[in-house]
């Protein structure tokens, strides 16, 4: 349940009076509730007695929404454990969802800036992600993404020299790797589990966003099951984007599988390695 002044809080922030609060699924980090007040009405909150990233999650929901126009869920208030969105009804996902979400997302990679980041570091996961300004986009993910991840990795043991030389070599060759892409807007965290089909189309969530290259976000769809393959098909059609993207996901989706190395532990290690294979000694 919901401490004594989180509910307090609320109650503040929604100025009306609380009828019920249920625990609902949302993920594997944060307590989830739905929040009745009165009139019936309904809000989502995500609670964390420790963490202190909701801050930095609405700024990425933020910028989302306004680069999209209604692509991520409204915020409607910020605490330091808590964040009351709206509530959204979920609905089945169906070929025109994929295709509004294909559109969506390539609107969304249509906005561009010069340096690679974000306005402010924010989290992946529980993870903190570095996001400093940079010019340079291979530079930006081999510092930020993958040398940062895997020191983390080496610090805790869960990787070994080896493995950290063979990432040094990936970070040292991405140049030849990976073609020059220019800096987007990204989600940063795209798979299935944080986007939805409502009412009012597509909306996305839990976003780690910063500028970064559109191929590792497609990259991210495909690592946990992938998206139905209309929406591969009306992505390449609106965006344009090269068709062998594929060729190279391994390799942007090695930052996610460390940061899971990080946050979930050994069973990831096989699946690194997998991707590291080619690069060691």
């Amino acid at each position: 349940m919901l401490p004594s002044n989180i509910q307090l809080w609320l109650k503040q922030q929604l100025n009306k009076s609380i009828e019920s609060i249920a625990q609902v699924s949302g993920g594997c980090i944060n307590d989830c509730y739905q929040v009745v007040t009165s009139c019936d009405k309904r809000f989502f909150v995500k609670y964390h007695p420790a963490q202190t990233m909701f801050e930095a999650e609405s700024v990425g929901l933020k910028a989302i929404s306004d680069a999209v126009t209604g692509l991520a869920p409204q915020v409607l208030a910020v605490h330091h454990q808590a964040m009351v969105l709206e509530w959204l009804e979920e609905r089945p996902a169906s070929s025109a969802f994929w295709k509004d979400l294909a559109k969506q997302l390539a609107d969304l990679h249509s906005n561009t800036q010069d340096s690679f980041g974000f306005v402010q570091d924010n989290y992946c996961g529980l993870t903190p992600q570095q996001n400093k300004p940079d010019k340079d986009g291979y530079r930006f993910f081999a510092e930020q993404r993958l040398q940062y991840q895997a020191r983390i990795a080496y610090d805790s043991g869960r990787l070994n020299s080896e493995d950290l030389s063979a990432i040094e070599k990936v970070c040292f060759r991405l140049p030849e790797l990976v073609p020059a892409q220019k800096a987007v807007l990204i989600h940063g965290d795209l798979w299935s589990g944080n986007l939805m089909n409502t009412a009012e189309g597509p909306k996305l969530f839990d976003p780690a966003c910063y500028y970064g290259w559109p191929e590792a976000e497609l990259a991210m769809t495909t690592l946990f099951g992938g998206f139905d393959d209309v929406f591969y098909q009306e992505y390449q059609m609106v965006s344009g984007i090269s068709e062998s993207w594929r060729e190279r996901a391994k390799l942007y989706n090695l930052y996610h599988l460390l940061n899971h190395l990080n946050l979930f532990g050994g069973s990831y290690l096989s699946s690194v390695r997998q991707v590291l294979k080619p690069f060691y000694d």
